[in-house]
């Protein structure tokens, strides 16, 4: 665990230079406005330890698989998230020395990351070889009013000498993705423009032919001054710069205003794309960098205003938790049905960005609470889109009949994750999917949506499930074979609980929502079921034996549900007996010796307990806690959050707050080692879980929000904010009492610890 950030309530602060951190850095420093985004990388050169990544959603490479054996189904291509054109570029040279921190003497470093305001700050006093002196502040944003525009204020000062000083702003299209399977390089250049104070870049994928142009645009300040410069261009292949040199006395600054645009043919006509990204660079010129500022923090506000959580007397967990809210505000921001929520958002290439289950299973719940309602609907939606692709997935596997299963990893609905463990036996994924559709609808009222878009999804996947399983003749019950269920450190086994749960609710949840049809849309179940072949009577028939014949395994003794088949064969020895020099055992451990052992990466039973808790006793989902907990080694960043919930409602608040902090700290602390590669988005809204379902103790019940709120000990209260069927609700906790202000005129009934207020 790494401890380097200074802990404050708004922002991200490292204090002094960290080069063995700076990849970890340039992760939690990352900026984005669901657009694009990027990493915290430096402007001007950096020879160290650095990753480098700029990426414009919706843009992707498919990189041929990379496999030693293929299998019949694996996917052709891992959809890559693209490191696209370096657009913040801005290199200095003092008398000939260039500013590169990896080869200078750091009198001072700061870098911080203000939150409240969505913008990325820098400042540092560094010592040349010469013994020359240079300040250099930097402040930059991405804008969320207009996402295609980007803004850098950049100060250059010489402290002890008076010379030559050559600024040299660049956009550079000639990058690499570290994760290129064959070393490739996925951008080919179209055109370029680089005259004066502007240029532009337009380059094409391979493959996929997305368009993309990135262009920039400066002006300059001398002591504060509008100042005119001699500037000379340079460009080539997929390049372009625009160098000044200035003689600067000593203590003179010079500050530099450099405008980005980033466009992609996602959003324009191909053959206007140049000239779209001019209108818009020289629109955000005109304007400036403090109106463009200034209208950035005033949005930002708005949305601090619905989705803030406030803690009192715990400035690490406050800081945790804005920071996780902050990354998710700026990875998704819900106006476009195309765009999902990469595990690493706009932060890093790791996973390739593409969609996975978590956002239905942790993401989901934070946008449906805190967003206007037709965020979350286009997640939904997305997948709506995505139906017919997850019909020909499932016939790729040998499904038959209109089946449907959902890709583990995607980006335009085709399967693209190529380990058969995960592409073939992770097919809880399907419930997830289900379960979100539910979750909307039970938060939103707006049961509609079945005949809109939902049916039609649910029928498919059950469709799917009445396949997967199949008859067992010894347990006279039907069983799922050959899966893995959440806990990815056991592959291939028999009858997943959690599996074989979500796959008997999908199919009871779907014979609901046939009721609600048949009842209330009558003629559009009628037109959905012509379009599906769907033969009612016959496929609901056998659906209703599943649903009553189901095996699910169970320990008589214990009382529990169990993980699968032959669970408990292993040999029980819970993680806090493995040798800390171990840990994190995906690091350490053969795959083998991970395979045999009781470890658990993620809550897995517990995952559906926490689903479905309405059916339980507490002591019932106590058990399994008590069960399942100690042997989790919570080396996934999706497993915290979970136990976080689970343990409020159990009554073990201490429990709860040791989870809560891992989840809300899990990349600011670099918890698992790995923070480097980008930030965990998808967990962090299972971080949002953790305090509003966890702490809050917050639910939906027979159409109403309960609360049934505990204090943390350590904490003096807490806030939290809450939409819900067009009301806005305001939650505060202290050790005296708890409120619900209604903010909005939208009359709401609340449940407060079982009383109805």
């Amino acid at each position: 665990m790494k401890n380097y950030l200074i802990h404050d309530e708004w922002k991200i602060i490292e204090e002094g230079f960290h080069p063995q951190y700076n990849k970890i850095s340039e992760s939690i420093f990352s900026l984005g406005n669901g657009r694009k985004g990027g990493r915290g990388n430096f402007e001007e050169k950096y020879s160290g330890q650095t990753l480098q990544g700029n990426y414009i959603a919706g843009v992707y490479y498919p990189d041929k698989t990379r496999v030693g054996w293929w299998k019949n189904g694996y996917p052709e291509y891992f959809a890559k998230v693209l490191n696209a054109a370096n657009w913040i570029g801005i290199n200095v040279k003092v008398d000939g020395e260039e500013l590169d921190l990896a080869h200078m003497i750091i009198e001072s470093f700061q870098r911080v990351l203000n939150m409240k305001e969505g913008t990325l700050s820098r400042s540092f006093v560094a010592s040349f070889k010469s013994g020359k002196q240079l300040k250099v502040t930097s402040l930059r944003f991405l804008s969320i009013v207009t996402p295609e525009v980007g803004a850098i204020r950049y100060t250059v000062q010489p402290l002890n000498f008076s010379g030559k000083i050559k600024v040299t702003p660049f956009v550079d299209f000639d990058v690499i993705n570290e994760d290129s399977n064959y070393d490739e390089k996925f951008w080919v250049g179209e055109y370029l423009e680089n005259l004066g104070n502007e240029g532009y870049l337009t380059a094409h994928t391979k493959k996929t032919k997305f368009l993309v142009c990135s262009g920039m645009k400066y002006n300059v300040l001398l002591d504060g001054k509008e100042h005119a410069v001699h500037i000379e261009n340079e460009s080539r292949e997929k390049y372009i710069e625009s160098s000044f040199t200035l003689d600067l006395k000593q203590k003179q600054e010079i500050t530099l205003f450099k405008y980005g645009v980033n466009t992609s043919s996602e959003y324009f006509n191909k053959s206007r794309l140049a000239y779209e990204s001019k209108e818009i660079l020289n629109e955000a010129f005109e304007t400036g960098f403090e109106a463009l500022l200034g209208e950035h923090k005033e949005t930002w506000a708005r949305k601090w205003e619905t989705s803030d959580i406030k803690i009192k007397g715990d400035v690490a967990a406050q800081q945790g938790i804005r920071f996780n809210i902050f990354q998710l505000n700026q990875t998704y921001t819900g106006d476009d049905e195309r765009l999902n929520i990469g595990p690493k958002g706009f932060t890093g290439e790791k996973y390739g960005g593409s969609t996975y289950w978590d956002t239905e299973a942790y993401c989901f719940p934070f946008y449906l609470a805190t967003a206007p309602q037709k965020v979350a609907k286009n997640l939904l939606v997305y997948r709506y889109k995505h139906l017919e692709k997850a019909i020909e997935n499932a016939q790729k596997l040998g499904f038959t009949g209109g089946a449907a299963l959902y890709p583990m990893v995607t980006i335009n609905g085709e399967e693209c994750h190529n380990e058969w463990e995960i592409t073939f036996e992770e097919i809880h994924r399907n419930g997830a999917i289900a379960y979100a559709i539910h979750d909307y609808i039970r938060h939103t009222g707006d049961k509609d949506y079945l005949a809109e878009y939902g049916f039609e999804v649910l029928l498919a996947m059950s469709r799917f499930w009445s396949q997967r399983v199949n008859w067992s003749a010894q347990k006279k019950q039907f069983v799922l074979l050959g899966v893995t269920g959440p806990n990815e450190y056991e592959n291939n086994v028999n009858n997943n609980f959690h599996t074989s749960n979500m796959a008997v609710w999908t199919l009871k949840y779907t014979l609901e929502a046939i009721d609600f049809l048949k009842k209330n849309h009558t003629e559009r179940y009628a037109a959905l079921c012509k379009k599906a072949s769907f033969d009612e009577a016959n496929e609901t028939s056998r659906w209703k034996e599943i649903v009553e014949n189901m095996y699910l395994p169970w320990d008589e003794e214990r009382q529990i549900y169990l993980q699968q088949d032959g669970f408990l064969d292993k040999d029980l020895t819970p993680a806090s007996e493995i040798n800390p020099a171990e840990r994190p055992i995906s690091q350490h451990w053969s795959w083998d010796r991970i395979l045999r052992s009781p470890y658990i990466k993620q809550a897995d039973t517990l995952q559906s307990l926490f689903w479905f808790e309405e059916r339980y006793e507490t002591e019932f989902i106590a058990r399994h806690f008590d069960f399942y907990e100690p042997l989790t080694v919570h080396e996934s960043s999706l497993s915290s959050c979970v136990h976080t919930v689970l343990a409020a409602k159990i009554g073990r608040p201490e429990k709860a707050y040791e989870m809560y902090l891992r989840t809300s700290r899990l990349d600011l602390d670099d918890y698992n080692n790995d923070t480097e590669d980008g930030l965990h988005i998808t967990s962090m809204g299972g971080t949002w879980m953790a305090v509003v379902m966890g702490f809050g103790g917050m639910r939906v019940s027979g159409g109403k929000l309960t609360f049934n709120p505990i204090l943390p000990d350590g904490w003096t209260g807490y806030s939290f904010m809450i939409r819900f069927r067009g009301a806005l609700l305001k939650v505060n906790v202290n050790k005296d009492n708890v409120e619900v202000i209604n903010e909005s005129p939208i009359k709401v009934e609340v449940l407060l610890n079982g009383k109805e207020i």
